[in-house]
């Protein structure tokens, strides 16, 4: 049966199945480690538009239309998208998922928004509310940068402490483990831990796995607290961009709660660029950090069976542009999902 485990988390007594994933990115994240494991490297980072939020929302829409054609489907079998990106009011994914004319909620979870999303469509799918659902989101550095930072034009000088956007996008469409489509299926999201907001007060905005790290740290103790697990019971616990210095107050934090993510601990930021032949810096960040490393090289390796069992904890840092003006501090949040070979 489903269980409610602790505080935040659930376990999935028939767990939905990824039917297929699809990622797409930009010519900084083809030149980088993974590059020959996503589906598609566009050289043209406004992809044929005028604009870069044309660009996000075109990027958008041929990652979710890869993703269907990948496993034969069309937008009418599909019950629910669960989609966001990192611009104001959403607009890469209202504007970009138009023409697919598939019921949308659109989501907010800063960086998180992979898990978010992942999380939201499994639990649809679980409770027999849809028998598929797409889970996609995505990021963009022009567009991330012009958003929250300054536009491309003032040449910016970028601390070392920064991270990167990536410009990408992920697509993920999940099935209920009872459908006919998922029989061959060999990954599925087994349960999942809802973050929490959590504020340490910092406030530099380009220092973005500071912000983060504390809500990586709680979502991940809450998670193992919660299904009375280790870090050993996990082949890789992966956070989603705190990037090199994130990671290390990361592992600062856990150790003094005890628990020591050594060799376990990966970051989708630190994956996705070389940090010696690209100048990225602390590593990359943005909604298209996790979804895209998650599609192109976690699934992959769920799929043949080299890892067993995945923690997958998206980090995000809820920001705007308003709060930064104003002096806010900057608040993280990280939602985790479990994700395991299933055959």
């Amino acid at each position: 049966m489903n269980e409610i485990k602790g505080r935040a988390s659930l376990i999935y007594e028939n767990p939905p199945r990824i039917l297929a994933a699809a990622s797409i990115v930009g010519k900084k994240e083809g030149d980088g480690p993974l590059g020959h494991l996503f589906d598609r490297i566009e050289t043209d980072p406004k992809f044929g538009k005028d604009t870069w939020e044309e660009a996000e929302s075109e990027l958008q829409l041929q990652t979710a239309k890869k993703a269907m054609e990948k496993c034969g489907m069309s937008e009418e079998q599909i019950r629910y998208l669960f989609a966001g990106d990192l611009l104001a009011q959403g607009i890469a994914t209202s504007y970009g998922i138009l023409e697919l004319q598939i019921p949308l909620f659109g989501l907010y979870g800063a960086c998180s928004t992979c898990g978010e999303s992942l999380s939201l469509a499994s639990m649809a799918i679980n409770a027999g509310y849809a028998d598929c659902a797409m889970a996609l989101t995505s990021s963009h550095f022009a567009s991330a940068e012009k958003e929250f930072r300054f536009p491309l034009e003032y040449a910016g000088q970028r601390p070392l402490s920064t991270t990167w956007t990536v410009t990408g996008a992920g697509a993920f469409i999940l099935a209920s483990s009872e459908s006919v489509t998922a029989k061959d299926a060999s990954v599925c999201v087994a349960g999942i831990t809802t973050g929490k907001v959590v504020d340490y007060g910092v406030k530099d905005s380009m220092h973005m796995g500071a912000a983060m790290a504390p809500a990586a740290a709680d979502t991940i103790y809450q998670h193992l607290m919660d299904m009375g697990r280790s870090v050993e019971d996990y082949d890789r616990i992966i956070t989603g961009d705190l990037g090199s210095i994130g990671q290390t107050i990361l592992k600062e934090l856990m150790g003094k709660k005890g628990i020591e993510l050594k060799e376990a601990h990966e970051d989708c930021g630190m994956l996705i660029y070389d940090a010696g032949t690209q100048d990225t810096h602390a590593g990359g960040s943005g909604c298209g950090c996790a979804a895209t490393t998650l599609a192109a090289y976690i699934l992959p390796k769920l799929e043949r069976g080299e890892w067993k069992r995945v923690l997958l904890v998206p980090t995000g840092a809820l920001l705007s542009k308003v709060s930064f003006n104003e002096g806010q501090s900057i608040p993280g949040i990280a939602h985790g999902v479990v994700l395991e070979h299933c055959k």
